[in-house]
């Protein structure tokens, strides 16, 4: 039986995660449940709705999208449903169809793709699918929400009479108008409405000469309103069928209420199911925010989480464009407890709530950013001391508020109990305190229990050092400039960096110096230890990390060179095979004008035919005897090998018809002609020297003559 304290819920910020799933809902309803997501009390119920949240987010990456589930609720309708008597408006049982349209339509995909959502399927099983409410609603109503005309006979008669009334209306009312209009017994405006009755404007002079019933006056009384006689009769009427409408309009309301009354449980569980699908989006679309995943969940108690985000710290991360660490935590039965030491600041804390609040999402069915590989056990109970507890309600200190905290944990804390303590053994003088930290941490250690604390008690980094079940961490401070590198590294404690990080912030050296000289030698020692060993290790990790980085290079430059090998290799065998045929084919080419020129010389056909019989034999005897189907695949690769050749050559061609036209096309930049220069016309053959040149025309001397020329007509032949 799972229990997770309430604390603990609060401790982690689980209220926080809560908010932000509620608001990924598409109904209300959906929103008020998921704000009540808690963790579930039985295995069997996190394993079956991890796998709703799994299916669901995989319905996000493939063509099978899951229908809408959108709804409007129906909680006042099924209210009514159970009150005897009552009857729903045309507007509920609107919604009443279109929540049983949409559960039909997700129980008709769910049915069809089975394969690809089981765990949803098999929870829908016992929802029946009825389509007779949907097609009762709409013989009744429209998709407008009215009673159709046809709804009943009495109705239709009804209806039709009324209309037939208020065309009889409109054609007394006009008859009306006309004569008195004639009569001028009518004012400019002619007609009015009072009351939503159409009505004559009549002078007031000739109000009594009008018959009818009189509706009122215009502010000044110049204009009396009134209804014609024959106008007012038929209203009369038609107050009366109106009336007959209306109460067969309930009659019709009061009949289709009785029909939908024995599905009232049903309609509950549709509502119920749409719900819980929209928490399940919800959690989806959450995990889909944060590439959140479902790892492999053991029995064997061992916890192996891998790059795992804090959800919230994740988020506000991604929102403002920040980078989020990521940490990784190895707990199991030879390693059950982590004591992580370090300085503030560093990431300690939020690595404690990182796991903490990981476990419960993932225990309240919801999917944890975390590596593929991560391994992942359940806990029957989590409890948790985070943060300063004083109660000023209570008047209890941090010390006495920790100590009852310590009391309970004595009480819960067992072997399937997972505990989350934040700065351990504070509140109380630092001897005394870790004196009774320590006993309390040997105790949860004698009791098998899973556990992360955090502390700077160096007693309790050597207990975790001396105890082969518990492990020393910390989190890596850069050596020189002092930053937090926000990394766990487990297997060894951290200095919490006490007097190197007061001088980077400008304390005097000579104030420092006395402050070590007031504190045991011992204990400086082994803090500089410390520092000394976090400094190394953080120098290997750097070197490690830069090592892997060059092989992971080379291996992948490696794989690419192997690769190209292997296609050359490929190239070079395939045209080894086609100059191979080539020779072959050529030297039968040889052979054959060889008889050729004998049988012309000689004209001896019998010798002409048994050379050739006897050079097809030959030919022959190489080949393998092989089926029709291996013969189209040797042709088809020949063929194949060919066109490879072919593409070859036909680049090489196309480069070099490139290059050429290239170098036909590149205008080769024309010299700047001088008096003296020897030169010829383009279309010319004689080559003449220039005398002068002038306002680009040149004078140029062939010898016999001399010519005036355009200096764009002439190209050089040598240089003075």
């Amino acid at each position: 039986m799972i229990n997770i304290h309430e604390k603990t819920l609060q401790d982690i910020e689980f209220y926080s995660v809560l908010q932000q799933v509620a608001e990924l809902c598409i109904t209300d309803l959906g929103r008020i449940k998921a704000l009540e997501i808690e963790p579930f009390s039985t295995r069997d119920d996190v394993m079956q709705s991890l796998q709703f949240t799994n299916e669901y987010v995989s319905s996000f990456y493939n063509d099978n999208r899951i229908p809408n589930h959108g709804f409007e609720p129906i909680s006042k309708e099924i209210k009514f449903l159970k009150i005897e008597n009552s009857y729903l408006d045309t507007k509920s049982f609107k919604k009443i169809a279109a929540i049983t349209l949409t559960v039909n339509e997700i129980l008709k995909f769910l049915k069809k793709f089975e394969e690809y959502y089981p765990s949803l399927y098999t929870s829908v099983q016992d929802l029946k699918m009825v389509t007779s409410i949907v097609t009762e609603i709409d013989t009744i109503i429209d998709r407008f929400g009215d009673i159709k005309d046809n709804a009943t006979d009495t109705l239709y008669q009804l209806r039709q009479a009324i209309n037939v009334i208020r065309g009889k209306i409109n054609q007394s009312f006009t008859s009306a108008l006309n004569t008195y209009h004639n009569l001028d017994y009518l004012d400019d405006i002619r007609e009015s409405v009072v009351e939503n009755k159409r009505v004559l404007a009549v002078k007031a002079m000739y109000r009594r000469k009008v018959k009818g019933s009189i509706m009122g006056s215009s502010k000044t009384g110049s204009i009396v309103y009134i209804q014609p006689e024959t106008t007012f009769q038929y209203a009369r009427e038609l107050n009366n069928l109106e009336f007959d409408e209306s109460e067969e309009i309930d009659k019709i309301l009061r009949s289709l209420t009785e029909y939908i009354r024995p599905y009232t449980s049903l309609l509950e569980q549709y509502q119920t199911f749409l719900v819980r699908l929209d928490v399940v989006y919800a959690k989806a679309k959450y995990a889909q925010s944060l590439d959140a995943i479902l790892p492999k969940i053991n029995d064997k108690k061992v916890y192996e989480a891998k790059d795992a985000y804090h959800p919230l710290l994740y988020i506000s991360n991604k929102n403002e464009g920040k980078t989020t660490f990521p940490q990784s935590i190895v707990l199991h039965p030879e390693n059950r407890i982590i004591v992580i030491s370090g300085p503030n600041a560093g990431g300690k804390s939020i690595t404690l709530k990182t796991i903490g609040l990981l476990q419960v999402m993932l225990q309240s069915g919801l999917l944890i950013p975390v590596h593929e590989k991560s391994n992942i056990c359940l806990f029957d109970r989590i409890i948790s001391d985070i943060g300063d507890n004083q109660s000023i309600e209570n008047h209890l200190s941090t010390y006495s508020y920790r100590l009852k905290q310590m009391n309970f944990f004595l009480r819960k804390c067992n072997k399937n109990t997972l505990f989350l303590i934040d700065e351990f053994g504070t509140g109380s003088d630092p001897e005394l305190g870790g004196a009774l930290a320590e006993a309390f941490l040997e105790e949860f250690y004698h009791r098998e229990a899973y556990g992360i604390i955090t502390t700077h008690y160096s007693n309790l980094k050597v207990l975790a050092n001396e105890l082969p079940y518990m492990q020393n961490a910390n989190m890596m401070f850069d050596e020189k400039s002092l930053e937090p590198m926000f990394k766990l590294i487990l297997g060894q404690a951290g200095s919490s960096f006490t007097f190197e990080v007061a001088q980077k912030n400008g304390i005097p050296y000579s104030l420092i110096n006395r402050a070590k000289k007031k504190i045991e030698r011992g204990k400086v020692r082994f803090d500089a230890t410390i520092a000394k060993l976090q400094k190394e290790r953080s120098k290997l990790e750097k070197t490690e990390r830069s090592l892997k980085e060059n092989e992971k290079k080379k291996q992948s430059e490696a794989e690419k060179l192997e690769g190209i090998n292997a296609k050359v290799q490929k190239k070079l065998e395939n045209f080894q095979e086609l100059y191979d045929s080539n020779q072959r084919l050529i030297y039968l080419g040889q052979k054959v004008n060889d008889i050729s020129e004998t049988y012309f010389e000689d004209k001896k056909k019998r010798e002409l035919m048994a050379e050739l019989f006897k050079l097809v034999q030959i030919e022959n005897s190489k080949r393998k005897k092989v089926s029709a189907k291996q013969k189209h695949i040797e042709k088809t690769k020949d063929a194949q090998i060919k066109k490879e050749a072919e593409k070859k050559v036909e680049v090489i061609r196309k480069k070099k018809k490139e290059a050429k036209r290239k170098a036909i096309t590149t205008p080769i930049p024309k010299p700047i002609l001088k008096i003296g220069d020897r030169v010829r016309m383009h279309d010319g053959r004689a080559i003449g020297s220039i005398d002068t040149i002038e306002k680009n025309k040149a004078i140029v001397n062939y010898g016999i003559f001399t010519t005036n020329i355009n200096i764009d007509l002439l190209e050089l032949v040598e240089r003075k």
